[in-house]
């Protein structure tokens, strides 16, 4: 069994030489004979280059240690394999051994590591989703339609019982779930504990007297594993059922600590990731970057949305949305793809098409519910009625016109200003 990870290397000298100093440096490679070495015992352990596929050479260096204009600045994919008496399903040998140490090697340009391919071990190794996609409609009550999120932002400043307002008129929107911004964790005013207390009675007595359970998803990442488990426990004794987690903050072990004695739906929050990728000659790509997570047992994975209000392209999420709906090792270790950051309506037919015309995710809207002119009610209606417009194919000005909430919505967010 191989672990085959694909590097994407920048050089001004020769890509084959560069790969297998890699496959060398990160496996067996030492710069002077150590005692005990044997080529057999190499064999074994030693990471080999399986395949090179060369792409057209680099106009600027993406590192300034070679001056441009110097020479050639060669590119090619790389194929290496990893035997996985190396590696075994250590999440963090994997990322140290095949990715975090790779970064520090000489003579090249940039690198990034562009794909991944585990071994069934993995699989058997780490819980992956507990409740995921399946899980998640089950417990919001949708089926055939994206489920609608919104967002309490902690920019307001919210305290507790002036959050639950919020919440309660939320909750009466008929949106089906809501979310503390990754922000607001446990800042002095909004104390979870308090924030917890103030809004999981409006969400029961709304249930008590609809039968729908609104999804709220509270922020209980911490830096120390067993606090975060307290916010845990006095989120899930309190009767919710989601937790917001910011996973790059929390890291590997935090996650798997957390998993291993969840009884939420663990919402990943991915901020911290634009430092891994932003710059395109470096770093990973989502797809590589997700299935650590997945391995590791989130239950719906934020990965913004179409024409969104920060750097990411829409082709990045459209890949990021393709790479968390496709299944690891079978359908189950597949998570909710969250669609956020500056959504409104006016984003669910390219979202709708550009996704497989599939409605298996959450659409997360802020401002694109809470600031819609007729509050947020018809904020829920005219994001519902925009992906009733998107399935039957219908554009959505023609649409509006017998929907007054999606009209008002185009009118408002129109612009782009949804954020």
């Amino acid at each position: 069994m191989m672990i085959t990870v694909t590097y994407r290397i920048e050089t001004t000298g020769s890509v084959e030489a560069m790969a297998a100093k890699i496959a060398s440096d990160q496996s067996t490679g030492t710069f002077v004979p150590v005692p005990g070495e044997t080529e057999e015992l190499k064999a074994r352990v030693a990471a080999r280059v399986i395949a090179i596929r060369q792409l057209p050479d680099a106009e600027y260096p993406t590192w300034p240690e070679v001056t441009p204009g110097s020479g050639p600045i060669h590119r090619a994919d790389a194929d290496i394999a990893f035997p996985m008496d190396a590696i075994g399903t250590d999440l963090s040998a994997l990322m140290t051994i095949a990715i975090g140490g790779v970064f520090s090697i000489k003579g090249m340009s940039g690198i990034r590591i562009v794909d991944m391919k585990l071994p069934e071990a993995f699989a058997t190794a780490h819980p992956g989703p507990q409740f995921g996609l399946p899980g998640s409609r089950k417990l919001t009550g949708v089926e055939g339609r994206p489920i609608i999120g919104t967002i309490v932002k902690p920019a307001l400043g919210l305290r507790p019982h002036e959050t639950a307002e919020l919440v309660g008129e939320l909750i009466e929107s008929g949106v089906d779930f809501i979310k503390d911004d990754e922000k607001l964790m446990s800042p002095a005013y909004s104390p979870l504990k308090e924030r917890v207390e103030a809004i999981m009675p409006k969400i029961l007595d709304h249930e008590q007297k609809t039968g729908k359970k609104v999804m709220y998803a509270f922020g209980i990442s911490h830096a120390d594993p067993d606090e975060m488990m307290r916010n845990h426990d006095l989120v899930l004794k309190a009767g919710g059922n989601c937790a917001v987690v910011n996973i790059n903050s929390i890291g590997f072990g935090g996650m798997s600590f957390l998993r291993k004695r969840s009884g939420l739906v663990l919402h990943a929050h991915r901020n911290g990731w634009d430092i891994l990728t932003r710059d395109p000659g470096a770093g990973l790509d989502f797809k590589v970057y997700q299935q650590f997570w997945r391995l590791l047992g989130v239950d719906q994975f934020q990965i913004n949305g179409i024409r969104i209000k920060y750097w990411e392209p829409d082709e990045s999420f459209v890949e990021s949305f393709k790479a968390v709906s496709t299944p690891l090792f079978s359908k189950a270790d597949c998570p909710l793809p969250v669609a956020g950051s500056g959504q409104w309506g006016g984003q669910a037919p390219d979202t709708y098409n550009r996704t497989g015309r599939t409605t298996d995710l959450l659409y997360l809207c802020g401002g694109g519910i809470v600031s819609h002119p007729g509050g947020p009610a018809a904020g829920v209606r005219a994001v519902q009625q925009a992906w009733q417009a998107a399935v039957a194919d219908i554009p959505l000005d023609e649409y509006a016109k017998d929907h007054p909430e999606l009209a008002a919505s185009i009118a408002k967010f129109g612009d782009g200003k949804a954020a």
